[in-house]
């Protein structure tokens, strides 16, 4: 595992969950939008925090160090689907007038 894979990892999995959320706001535009709005950010936040992790000159950096990026980044990557599967069973509830 280098520096390369883990900044791609990160970019590929925090923006598909971006998309996702994207998806869910044009789907359901008129529900949700503070939270979809909330998840976006926290996905944001996300992403700047790994990404400082990783580009950190004062950490020594080897494979356990990015073994364990690795891992928070699919723990709350993780977290926040089950939020967005929250707001999508919640959207899926509501009825049609």
């Amino acid at each position: 595992m280098n520096l390369r894979d883990i900044k791609k990892d990160i970019e590929y999995v925090v923006g598909a969950f971006i998309e996702d959320c994207s998806l869910f706001a044009s789907l359901h535009s008129d529900s949700a939008s503070e939270s979809v709005e909330n998840l976006l950010g926290k996905a944001v936040n996300l992403y700047n925090d790994l990404r400082d992790k990783v580009n950190s000159k004062t950490e020594k950096k080897n494979a356990a160090y990015y073994k364990a990026i690795r891992k928070e980044l699919l723990e709350k990557t993780d977290a926040l689907y089950e939020e967005l599967s929250g707001l999508v069973k919640a959207a899926g509830e509501v009825k049609p007038a």
